[in-house]
């Protein structure tokens, strides 16, 4: 019995595996083996796809903004633009002067002179001339008026003349100017004017009668028959 020997058991669990190094040099060998299977198939997975086969499109591209042209420069031999009102027939200026020519001598063209005449009155048509109208009526009288327009180029005094069948003048005066001077000739009376009437200007004379018609017999300015009757 002494002479027997016993044979050792082998260590369990965890000591087993550090006591055995070529477990552990298997297990390694095996992990990058796998190691090396998953980077081939990875690898093999990029590869680029065969002819015929779907391309994923293009994403867009934003288009370039259109930088603003730079203004193109006028030569001097091109005419220069016409404004409205500045063209030489619109200014009244010979092209010459317009165009800042000159004339072979030397001296700057000078357009003809144009003078122009004072106005004048038509012929036929009286420099000044009156309208005869009825202001207002009442019982046993009225308030006449005789509109006095100044047609000439000057300012010219005036005088009119009203006479009707019989009645009385109460009174005479002028609408926003000096008062003239009143003569009474039997059935009616002259008025001469106090301040001249300007050119194209009017003025309004009025009175007031009593116990005649208001229809004058004899109604004129400056001897020329008054309208309005």
């Amino acid at each position: 019995m002494f002479g027997m020997r016993r044979v050792p058991r082998l260590p369990r669990g965890p000591v087993a595996i550090v006591s055995s190094p070529w477990i552990v040099v298997g297990a390694g060998v095996v992990v990058m083996v796998v190691l090396l299977f998953v980077a081939l198939g990875a690898y093999r997975g990029r590869s680029p796809a065969p002819d015929g086969a779907p391309v994923p499109p293009a994403l867009p591209l934003p288009s370039a903004v259109a930088a603003p042209s730079a203004p193109t420069s006028v030569s001097a031999s091109s005419p220069a633009p016409v404004l409205p009102g500045l063209s030489g027939r619109a200014s009244g200026l010979p092209p010459s002067a317009v165009a800042g020519s000159r004339s072979p001598s030397g001296s700057s063209s000078v357009g003809p002179t144009v003078t122009r005449s004072p106005s004048r009155v038509p012929q036929g048509r009286p420099a000044v001339s009156g309208r005869y109208r009825v202001v207002q009526s009442f019982d046993g009288g009225f308030i006449g008026e005789v509109s006095i327009v100044n047609a000439s180029a000057e300012s010219r005094g005036w005088t009119v003349v009203l006479e009707f069948s019989g009645g009385r003048l109460v009174t005479t005066w002028v609408e926003g100017v000096p008062q003239g001077t009143v003569r009474q000739n039997g059935s009616g009376f002259t008025y001469v004017s106090g301040v001249d009437v300007r050119p194209g200007g009017s003025v309004s004379l009025r009175f007031h009668l009593e116990r005649t018609s208001s229809t004058p017999w004899v109604c004129t300015v400056d001897g020329v028959r008054c309208s309005g009757f």
